[in-house]
């Protein structure tokens, strides 16, 4: 089981490591500022943490074995082509800037050592071949015609949240997009299509509701060991695609609730799958303030409803989309929340135990 993991949070990002049985917190970076995403790359141990400072820009940051955090190149959108029109999100009425407003994901590229990928808010993807030293937009998805019907969910603007490569071939990628679906790309990302069908938006009208270019998937994962296994933790339920993501079906019962924002799967098993449901659109709490995971081992025919050392009162805990991980055994997950509380279970969430009770509002957590 991996003995360390990386905690990134409203105000700062953390380091957990297990020594002589026990969880410690420890060397702290960034302190007081939002660390949306972190990533620990394992081809050549570089680690890589996203800083947003408000009004002062967002900045990336890479650490190599031995040395300290430094700044390294942020990716940038291009200026906005004259001629170009602008692209109004549908719901607010606002046009959706070629700026940077928040990187959302980071991935290693296999096809070379320290390339990477990264998904951004307002809806672009990013690539870099030198370990974060240069970008470039990705820009058949920034051009697609189809991005015209994307609209910000959480966000003023639409996002890319995931990042699924798929270790069979490198070359294609799956993104989750809030709000725009599911897009795929068979050749590196020269073109695109959506694949977001069988999703269902409850949040438009009826006869719009199938639309896959306005669904809001909050989060995608993809089974390493079995690719053609994908599952969706949507807005508007859970989802599963047993054909690498070409199609989805709804799973409908779910223990208390389908709604919330994480999943993990099982990195060797695509029909065991983790989500942390909640109360939907404006409550966004546990059921009865019950804070549980549910889990399924069969595909999604039935779930267990995981709760023992998880508070079962007045627990107001939210888990966003990435502070919910799975290590490469499948037995340990780790979970951080809102309130700040971090959880850790070492048989595949039978039991947790908590960290700590005192850390800011978690946004993401990575196995190293």
């Amino acid at each position: 089981m991996s003995n360390r993991f990386h905690v990134a949070t409203r105000k700062g990002l953390f380091t957990v490591s297990r020594t002589n049985g026990s969880w410690s917190i420890s060397d702290p970076a960034f302190i007081g500022t939002p660390v949306p995403m972190v990533l620990h790359d394992p081809r050549d141990a570089a680690e890589y943490a996203t800083v947003s400072h408000g009004h002062f820009g967002n900045k990336l940051h890479r650490r190599d074995a031995d040395e300290d955090w430094r700044e390294i190149t942020t990716p940038a959108y291009p200026p906005k082509p004259d001629g170009v029109p602008a692209i109004i999100d549908p719901v607010r009425q606002k046009e959706i800037p070629w700026s940077l407003e928040m990187i959302w994901a980071l991935e290693p590229d296999p096809r070379s050592d320290g390339a990477l990928w990264c998904g951004t808010i307002p809806g672009g993807l990013f690539h870099s071949p030198d370990r974060g030293e240069s970008w470039r937009l990705v820009e058949p998805l920034w051009n697609h015609v189809d991005r015209a019907k994307w609209m910000g969910g959480g966000y003023d603007y639409p996002g890319i949240h995931s990042i699924c490569v798929d270790p069979r071939n490198a070359d294609r990628v799956l993104l989750g997009v809030s709000c725009g679906g599911a897009w795929v790309t068979d050749d590196a990302g020269a073109t695109w299509r959506q694949t977001a069908h069988g999703m269902r938006a409850d949040y438009l009208p009826p006869e719009e509701a199938l639309q896959p270019d306005t669904q809001d998937p909050h989060r995608i994962a993809q089974c390493p060991a079995q690719p053609d296994k994908l599952w969706a933790q949507h807005h508007n339920g859970i989802f599963k695609s047993t054909d690498s993501g070409t199609s989805w079906t709804e799973v409908e019962q779910a223990g208390p609730s389908t709604f919330g924002f994480a999943v993990a799967v099982h990195p060797d098993d695509g029909d065991t799958a983790w989500f942390v449901p909640g109360v939907k659109d404006e409550t966004r709490v546990p059921v009865d303030g019950q804070l549980v995971v549910t889990r399924t081992t069969d595909g999604g025919q039935s779930f267990d409803v995981l709760r023992a050392g998880l508070p079962q009162q007045h627990a107001y805990d939210i888990v966003y989309r990435h502070a919910l991980a799975v290590d490469a055994t499948g037995q340990r997950l780790v979970m951080g929340t809102t309130t700040g509380n971090l959880f850790i279970t070492d048989d595949a969430g039978d039991s947790w135990q908590t960290i700590s009770h005192h850390l800011p509002p978690v946004y993401a957590v990575r196995f190293v």
